[in-house]
């Protein structure tokens, strides 16, 4: 089945690939796709991103070190007795 590419600027990038790489447009096209997916497949996703953030930032807190965060504390952050 052919490939008709109707975006030009498209056309022209896949057309400079594929010279210099010796390959069809449609070959370079499924290449680039793959690539692509296996970019996007292989990027962590949100949550992960987050649950890593969360991880290094409780391990740069030292929470053993800390002070208690009670009423008393926080009554203190807002100037009440």
């Amino acid at each position: 089945m052919p490939l008709y590419v109707k975006d030009a600027e498209v056309s022209d990038l896949a057309a400079r690939l594929a010279r210099l790489r010796h390959m069809s447009k449609t070959e370079v096209l499924r290449l680039a796709l793959r690539h692509e997916l296996e970019r996007a497949e292989a990027a962590p996703d949100m949550v992960d991103r987050g649950l890593s953030f969360v991880k290094a930032l409780h391990e740069r807190a030292h929470p053993a070190k800390g002070r208690p965060a009670d009423k008393g504390f926080v009554d203190s952050l807002y100037g009440e007795p």
